[in-house]
């Protein structure tokens, strides 16, 4: 099947663009910015050759404090480039940092653009950084996206030196899979570099520029999926390296020798995964590398994250474990500061114990303490007494047996007895669409300890910071009474339990439901304070576990409810 794609719907088509990951574009950016979020290559990139017609609009004359939309503040910028501009700005709606690319509304690839980026937003993947907002107005086209204070650009990490071989698998794994589903749904980068691959402050890695960085270029290609792969080849291999995969130094690092062609990494450098060095030759077999075991050649992002799925996975390093220090016993003792050390060898004097107490104060003590025995005993002996006298006024006939005479006050505890659940339903009322893999709530209750549901996967704990949780509502078929509630988890799950108290209905909402019990952990127990009916149980996720993959997900193996 032909290949072809402009990064997405309408991209205006470029052909004369090199290739995106041998060469990089060269730009200009003013530089004030200390900490600045790159969206266009802005240190490492040559100027592409355009043809004509492409259009040399200049941007527009905008300056910090400008605002757009009444609501976009701009702070800082960060790129000045080929008729257009990208800052930092603030969303003063929400008080949160974004990114904003402007480009006049006559550019000849505004349409592009506009495109591209409505295109990127609908995907919705929490791997890419999102696009926020599109518009044209006043004769300017702007995108607006997030901005991610706490992540770290991949060059930035790579200035100090190659990643460790479990950091590298992470990125690699996690850039692979997201780039495959973004050209499931017919969307592609064409400018992956390490100036476009973030890794967050929780470990995930994520991807900035899908669609849009290329539409900003004009940049196009007639094998997306095989230039991508290449792509996330070559950032592979400089993770691996901290060398470019070619001739030419790009993105601070240095390319190759020359007249050498592309050797494997770990002949480029001691100690390389043998594993992942190739499979970076897999990826760059595409520029006419050889893979060293003559495996096939990796040419879709799909075909990647298969190859990965047959590597032996790494585990992260074990922690370091630093021995505590030797004791070492002081020469302060309790009792002798102050006092001279006695000479080694020396006969130390016994000290002679303190005379007993023989003052009128010592012997009036003497005496209450004798009369607190005294009276101690005394008390004692009464209770045992009395205690066997009550037992003997009980026990009149030793032939009969002890019966409740039915005055005991004391209430009986009641047996807990498991309740069976008649039917589950995910609940997501704060999502997009509602609803949380519906296909797998059926593993919840059905006792087999291999089988689990699980929730989509999120960039935080917190659910990426998305909303506030997502659960699974139990129905017991009618209203009873609920004494414990048993989840048991895969990996530390914080959780609740929310009950729809005496309705016959199942509410549809968050407010519907109590909370009348909390706790975290991986088999979590959860009562409720005071006695409770209900028929309609919420177990309600707040906080998710760190799954292998490098996402969050909740994952429920198992739920029992008792009376």
């Amino acid at each position: 099947m032909a290949e072809r794609s402009t990064a997405a719907v309408d991209v205006a088509d470029n052909s004369d663009e090199t290739s995106l990951t041998a060469q990089a574009d060269q730009s200009t950016a003013d530089g004030v910015a200390k900490n600045r979020e790159r969206d266009t290559d802005s240190d490492e990139v040559q100027e592409s050759t355009r043809p004509e017609g492409a259009g040399t609009t200049s941007p527009p004359e905008l300056h910090s404090g400008h605002k757009l939309a009444r609501r976009y503040r701009l702070e800082e910028c960060v790129t000045r480039l080929d008729g257009f501009s990208s800052w930092r700005a603030v969303d003063e709606k929400l008080r949160r940092a974004v990114g904003v690319h402007i480009l006049p509304a006559e550019h000849s690839r505004a349409r592009s653009v506009l495109a591209a980026a409505r295109s990127s937003a609908l995907l919705g993947d929490p791997r890419f950084v999102q696009v926020l907002d599109a518009v044209e107005e006043n004769d300017v086209v702007y995108v607006v996206h997030e901005w991610l204070p706490d992540a770290t650009e991949l060059t930035t990490l790579l200035a100090s030196g190659p990643l460790e071989p479990y950091d590298a698998y992470q990125m690699v794994s996690q850039v692979s899979s997201a780039m495959a589903a973004a050209h499931r749904e017919g969307l592609a980068h064409l400018r992956l570099n390490p100036n476009a691959v973030l890794r967050a402050s929780t470990g995930q890695w994520r991807i900035r520029g899908l669609a849009v960085n290329a539409a900003l270029r004009g940049a196009s290609s007639d094998t997306p999926q095989r230039t991508d792969t290449e792509a996330i080849g070559a950032l592979l291999y400089a993770a691996l390296t901290q060398r470019w995969p070619y001739e030419s130094d790009a993105y601070g690092l240095s390319g190759l020798p020359k007249d050498i062609g592309l050797i494997a990494p770990d002949q480029v450098r001691a100690g390389v995964h043998r594993g992942l060095s190739e499979l970076s030759m897999r990826a760059l077999v595409n520029d006419g590398a050889t893979a060293s075991r003559h495996e096939s050649p990796c040419t879709t992002p799909e075909e990647l994250v298969k190859a990965i799925g047959e590597m032996p996975r790494i585990r992260p390093p074990e922690p370091a474990f630093t021995a505590p220090p030797e004791y070492q016993r002081t020469t302060y003792q309790q009792g002798t500061y102050g006092r001279q050390t006695p000479r080694p060898g020396a006969t130390q004097p016994v000290p002679t114990p303190p005379p007993p107490l023989q003052s009128r104060t010592g012997k009036a003590l003497k005496w209450a303490v004798s009369a607190l025995l005294i009276a101690a005993l005394g008390l004692g002996s009464w209770q045992l007494a009395d205690a066997l006298m009550d037992q003997g006024g009980k026990n009149e006939d030793p032939g009969q047996t002890q019966t409740n005479d039915g005055n005991d006050k004391s209430p009986k505890k009641p047996i807990s007895k498991p309740i069976a659940i008649k039917g589950a339903q995910d609940f997501d009322p704060l999502g997009n669409d509602g609803s949380e893999n519906p296909d797998e709530i059926d593993r919840l209750y059905d006792n087999a300890p291999g089988t689990y549901w699980e929730t989509s996967f999120y960039t935080s704990t917190d659910f990426g910071r998305l909303k506030s949780g997502v659960g699974v509502i139990l129905d017991l078929g009618k209203v009873q009474d609920v004494g414990k509630v048993t989840v048991s988890f895969k990996g530390e799950t914080s959780v609740e339990l929310r009950a729809a108290s005496g309705v016959a209905t199942q509410p549809q909402s968050l407010d519907g439901y109590t909370k009348v019990a909390q706790g975290s952990g991986t088999t979590v127990a959860l009562k409720p304070d005071e006695s409770l009916k209900s028929r309609y149980l919420l177990v309600w996720l707040t906080k998710l576990p760190l799954t292998d993959d490098g996402n969050y997900r909740g994952r429920v193996v198992d739920v029992k409810v008792t009376s």
